[in-house]
Parts: C-alpha cells; structure tokens; sequence
C-alpha cells in the first residue's frame, strides 16, 4: 500500500469562463469539483495507475463531508482522513478557455488543536505498519507545528518506509534535515531554500541539506533529478496546452509508483514527466489524460547530467 499524507486538503473547484477579464462579471460555462489536496490528487493518479493506495490527513465541517462523499465517487483510494471541528477550505481554479491560462485562489485551512494533531500522528504511525511508500504533501495548515513534516519523515524512516516529501518554505527547510528519501519542490521553491536560481545547482544544495535525493519541477522544461548514482533531465518532446493546476502531483505519483515498483531513477523520472505533461491535458488536477500518458512515456527521454553529484 501506498500511503499518501494531505494535511490541508481541499475542495478543488476548477471554474471555466469565455475569457477572464480584470474587474468585469463572469458567466461561467462549467464547474467541477474534486477531492483536493496535493496529496489527495496524488492518490487519485497512483490508483489510476493501479497501486493501492490510502490517503490521510484532515477533513472537517460540511466541506469535509462533501470532500469524502467526493473521494468515495472517484474511487480507487482508502479514506483514512481523520475528522476535525474546522471546515475543509476550498481552491478555485478559473481556467480562461480563450488563452488556456488559469488562476488559482486558496482559501485558508482550518486551525487545528493539538488533540487533533496527536490523534493524526497516532492514525499516522498505525497506518505506517501497512505501508511501502509514504508521499507528505502540500501546506501546513494552521495550529499544526511547522516542524510537522520533520516529524513525520522521521516517523516513517523508523519504520522502514520510504518517504517522499513535497511542500515548500520553513517546513521544507525542517523536513530536508530529517533526512527524506526524495525530496520534490520546484525551481521557485529550491531558490528560495538554497539562494540559487541555479536547479542543479540548488539541487545539489539540497542533497547536502539532508535529502537523499532531489527532484525539482522546472515548468516546461521538464525536471531535474539529482541522485546518489547521477543526475538527469527530462522534458516532453511538444509543449503542451492546458491546465498545469495538479500537474506536479502526478509527478510525484509518477516518482512513487516507480519507488515501489523498484524500476531505475531515470524510468522514474521519464514516468514523472510523462505524468505530469498529461495531466495538462486532462480536465482537472488529480487526473491525467490516459494516451498523452501512454505516447509520452515512450518518447520522453532522461538525459544524463555531468560533474559531481554532491554529498547527501
């Protein structure tokens, strides 16, 4: 099983308009929702890729409920969301069908107590028995301590499950030195971690922050993969149109089925792009157009990186 950890989930709500114009009324012509979160859109890939696959994390008030209902439809993943007393927050996604571009809106997560936490970390280390590979993914919402994915990286280490971790800022910064598998940000976040705007070279950074591997999203230009045993780059061969919103998801979806799988790091990384260039064409994150996926994961190719890897 693979378990995947959304301490922030959401409602994604993904509206479509003619065209988005600064301060004039919309008329939208479709609205979708799905159960969101980063971690929740990576569970909902690895089931389509046919992994088992459990999904924890919180989900509270009627939000909370309409999220589950809304999991249970997608099928495919576990629900082991832990209840709290704060409503589920949502994110609004407004695609613009003239350009292609979408703007995205992130509500706040509800304050969590420390009884909440304590019951999570206690659902936490029983599901870890069951587990072969954990993702920790997405923010930190309020009342959870910053050093939570420390904690939780350290948690599954002790089992013996292979972690990943993707989120951003001062939790990532406190995750790297509790020393995860595969570590997942992106350009602009490696940057604002090591100061280089540099990716090979933040990602090596990185490594030597405590990660023991490193993958960075760089847009369209594919991403990178700083390893132990070498480093490489992918990208898709076209660029594609579409809605990027969850298209880093799948990408960590593509690097944890390729984990469990035991496949090679630049299989897992051609999986990752390949993932991850699908789903901007799909409609909505969590979700990846199936033949896009299937050509590309063909035609994708991972280019080994010269000079030293660094120490990690």
């Amino acid at each position: 099983m693979i378990l995947t950890v959304t301490l922030n989930a959401a409602i994604d709500l993904t509206y479509r308009v003619p065209h988005l114009q600064p301060h004039r009324t919309h008329r939208v012509t479709e609205v979708d929702a799905r159960p969101g979160g980063k971690g929740l859109n990576v569970a909902r890939v690895l089931a389509a890729l046919g992994h088992r696959t459990t999904a924890t994390g919180f989900a509270g008030g009627t939000t909370g409920g309409e999220l589950r209902a809304l999991l249970a439809e997608a099928g495919g993943v576990t629900d082991a969301l832990v209840e709290t007393a704060g409503a589920t927050r949502r994110t609004v996604a407004v695609v613009d069908e003239a350009t292609g571009d979408t703007t995205q809106l992130n509500e706040p997560g509800p304050h969590l107590t420390p009884a909440e936490w304590e019951t999570f970390l206690g659902t936490y280390g029983e599901l870890l028995a069951d587990t072969e590979a954990v993702a920790l993914c997405g923010s930190l919402p309020p009342g959870v301590p910053v050093d939570a994915y420390a904690r939780l990286v350290r948690a599954a280490r002790a089992a013996g499950v292979p972690v990943l971790l993707d989120t951003s800022g001062e939790p990532l910064r406190r995750g790297l030195a509790a020393r995860p598998d595969l570590a997942k940000p992106n350009a602009d976040e490696l940057a604002g971690l090591t100061g280089s705007t540099e990716p090979l070279r933040a990602a090596r950074q990185a490594r030597r922050r405590g990660a023991h591997a490193v993958a960075a999203s760089l847009g369209a230009e594919g991403m990178l993969l700083v390893t132990a045993e070498g480093a490489w780059q992918a990208a898709p061969p076209v660029a594609l149109s579409g809605n990027p919103t969850g298209a880093g998801d799948s990408a960590v979806a593509g690097l944890l089925s390729g984990l469990v799988e035991g496949v090679s790091w630049p299989a897992r990384l051609v999986r990752a792009v390949a993932l991850s260039a699908a789903t901007v064409r799909a409609r909505s994150a969590g979700e990846f157009d199936r033949a896009t996926y299937e050509d590309l994961r063909h035609r994708v190719t991972a280019e080994a990186l010269r000079g030293p890897v660094g120490a990690g």
